[in-house]
């Protein structure tokens, strides 16, 4: 229902002349019953076989429509008598006004005169000149019948009919009246127009709507208002849809999605007629392949043009990790008759292309209060519904990792422990055979410190850590990010992130470390709004210090049209030291500055840190990163598991689309990291041994520590290493 009540007084009078005198034009003097309306509606019926002006009283419809159903028996009509009476003693005409044009159906889910005019005429009622405000009081009678849209000749009648009755009870003079009959009928169906593309968002926020409203939700007329930035959305459309294009180039193309050589010109029309767009990607036939160029007609009879250069990256795909010889002409990739996908490029031209086979998903949220600013959960809904942010459980490989290095650095290690890096066999009798897990490129680099281990991604030494501070210990703490204990296995090797967690999962245990250890949740939807109660809910999210006051502002701001009784802002818990998440994060920027996501340096943002991620097989690729304003999340993989490619991992696969995010979305925003906080220091140290460097090395770099973690100056070493006597070390583990 499109409901917009408005007041008596926002009425304007040239409506209130019109309804009466097409409806009750003695509503003014009755007490809720007019008999000379009653006898002139039978006088009517024989006269013309029609009634015009109808029996019933505007307070007896109020009557009806507020207590009683539509059926057509003397007993309802005998009620709504009655009830009039009591009504009449009960309000004045102005509020027995009121609530009639509130309530009335005008078509189109048009409830109220004010939703009416917004919908024929996309205007306000008090907007509309003569001839437009007695159409809409022309509707009351039949909507259907009358429906300017549908049946404007017979709209045109009943109006001018309405226009007679004002100027015969001089509501309005002859030029008036003239005037108004001359204008046509004009009204349209103005619809709200998408001014974003975001159906997955769209999705979510209707079944979150459902599950707290039931059926209502669809007949209620609530505005609902999303944390989403429009800027930020578009972005992450285009981002997540070239990042997959541009993977599926790489693994050649796939061939038209349908062919027909035998088809003739006159046909072409209606091969396309089964196709939509999708992703952006527009289908086409082509009708000529020559030397240089194919030329092409999409839906509608429009034609176009694929230069040679537009179609040279189609080698054929034999397999995931195979493809054909490099065309050499425009026939060695497309045949006239081929219904194939293309991208506008400019004027006539486009580019050849193909609705990718991978999926992905990207999210993106506010570290400080956890809202979702961005949300694409495939390259298409009209390909897919399925929501990969939300849906879809896959491991995160390597982008786990961090959650278990922060565990780390707060059961003793620091970033300059050493850890050894080498084979390790894992047998508890409960396999069948022993695990011998191994790092990415099969190669061991014995001790290694966890600062390069992160950087580097090193499976051995995850598996190590995990192995000392001991799983149920690791997992508990790991819970904190904001995971369910159910959800992470209970062994070594999830170590290497083989939990099974939706991107949204992963970006929001990023949040905690992005903004320095508070547990913020993600939520979508910002408020809830009718236009009787105002603002009928909002969003109060726990969010961190930073933000608190911006939220308890807003908060005041709603407290004006709200019928949600006052309610503080809930601060954020602090779970994880914020020492720790700053070591972490200075950790997390050398995997961009000279780890597996070093080609994100190409941003030039010091701010950035993050963790890319791959599962085996490379079945899964995935890159989460953030600065202190945005985290954002991306995954690229199969719906049904299958490998991506034997060189496609997280840092080629879905950290390009995480780089064309970041890159404009940070463009005009200032550097922002969490500041460094008390009970830090930074010390020299050797990077092969993790300890204090000796004056003058030439090969030392600084290190941060806690300072109860720090190793003890110079001085304090004798010459068989650490003294003996109060000097905290940092661990080692062979």
């Amino acid at each position: 229902m499109r409901r917009i009540p408005i007041s008596y007084d926002q009425i304007p009078p040239d409506f209130i002349n019109a309804l009466l005198a097409a409806e009750d034009d003695n509503f003014l003097n009755h007490r809720g019953v007019d008999p000379m309306g009653l006898l002139r509606a039978v006088v009517e019926l024989v006269q013309t076989g029609q009634i015009q002006t109808g029996g019933s009283t505007i307070t007896m419809q109020v009557a009806k429509n507020y207590f009683l159903s539509s059926e057509r028996v003397f007993s309802r009509k005998f009620n709504e008598i009655l009830l009039a009476l009591q009504i009449e003693r009960s309000l004045d005409k102005r509020e027995i006004f009121e609530l009639y044009v509130n309530k009335i159906y005008l078509g189109n889910r048009a409830y109220g005169i004010e939703a009416a005019a917004q919908i024929y005429f996309g205007k306000s009622i008090d907007q509309l000149d003569l001839a437009d405000l007695a159409m809409i009081a022309s509707l009351p009678k039949a909507p259907s019948r009358y429906n300017p849209v549908s049946n404007p000749e017979r709209t045109l009648i009943r109006r001018n009919w309405i226009l007679g009755r004002m100027l015969s009870l001089g509501n309005i003079d002859q030029q008036t009246y003239e005037d108004a009959v001359a204008k046509p009928i004009k009204a349209t169906k103005y619809e709200a127009k998408a001014e974003l593309e975001a159906p997955y968002v769209a999705e979510m926020a209707r079944l979150e709507m459902v599950e707290r409203f039931g059926d209502d939700a669809y007949t209620s007329g609530y505005h609902v208002y999303t944390t989403v930035d429009s800027s930020l959305q578009t972005l992450a459309n285009r981002s997540l849809r070239e990042g997959l294009m541009e993977y599926d180039r790489r693994h050649g193309y796939k061939g038209p999605e349908a062919s027909n050589p035998e088809a003739t010109p006159d046909q072409w029309e209606t091969l396309l007629r089964p196709y939509r767009e999708m992703g952006g990607l527009l289908p086409a036939v082509v009708t000529a392949v020559s030397a240089d160029k194919a030329l092409i007609q999409m839906r509608g009879g429009a034609l176009g043009e694929i230069p040679w250069e537009g179609m040279r990256w189609a080698r054929k795909h034999i397999n995931t990790n195979s493809l054909g010889p490099n065309p050499r002409s425009p026939s060695d990739v497309l045949d006239v008759g081929d219904i194939i996908r293309v991208m506008h490029e400019e004027d006539v031209r486009y580019r050849l292309a193909q609705i990718p086979k991978a999926q992905g998903a990207l999210v993106v949220l506010s570290p400080d209060d956890g809202s979702i600013q961005a949300l694409v959960g495939g390259f298409s809904f009209e390909q897919s519904k399925y929501n990969r942010v939300t849906q879809a459980k896959r491991q995160p490989g390597s982008s786990f990792k961090p959650f278990l290095y922060s565990a780390a650095l707060d059961h003793g290690y620091t970033p300059a422990s050493l850890v050894n890096d080498a084979p390790l066999v894992v047998d508890d009798g409960h396999m069948e055979e022993a695990w011998r897990p191994r790092n990415s490129g099969g190669d061991f680099l014995g001790p290694i410190r966890l600062r390069e281990a992160l950087y580097r991604s090193r499976n051995l030494v995850s598996i190590r850590l995990l192995q000392d501070i001991g799983v149920d210990r690791a997992l508990t703490y790991i819970e904190r990010f904001g995971f369910s204990r159910r959800e992470l296995p209970r062994n070594l090797s999830a170590a290497l992130g083989t939990p099974e967690l939706t991107p949204l999962q992963i970006a929001q245990g990023y949040t905690t470390i992005a903004n320095g250890g508070y547990a913020v949740k993600p939520y979508l939807i910002e408020r809830i709004q009718d236009h009787q109660s105002g603002v009928i809910d909002f969003a109060r999210p726990a969010v961190t210090p930073k933000v608190i006051e911006a939220h308890q502002l807003r908060v005041e701001q709603y407290r004006a049209i709200s019928t949600v009784p006052d309610l503080e802002i809930p601060s954020a818990e602090r779970v994880i030291d914020p020492r720790t998440t700053y070591q972490l994060t200075s950790m997390l920027k050398d995997v961009i500055t000279r780890g597996t996501a070093a080609r994100a340096r190409a941003l030039q943002r010091p701010d950035l840190a993050g963790k890319t991620g791959t599962t085996n097989e490379q079945k899964d690729a995935w890159f989460s990163g953030y600065n202190g304003d945005l985290v954002a999340t991306v995954y690229v993989g199969f719906d049904q598991p299958a490998t991506l490619g034997r060189r496609e991992y997280g840092g080629t696969a879905a950290l390009p689309v995480w780089m064309t995010f970041m890159a404009e979305a940070l463009e005009d925003r200032p550097e922002s990291t969490q500041p460094m906080p008390d009970g830090l220091v930074n010390a020299r140290i050797d990077p092969d041994t993790g300890r204090t460097a000796r004056p003058g090395s030439d090969n030392a770099l600084f290190e941060v520590f806690k300072e109860e973690d720090a190793p003890p100056s110079f001085s304090e070493l004798d010459a068989g290493g650490y003294s003996s006597e109060g000097a905290v070390t940092p661990l080692e583990l062979f």
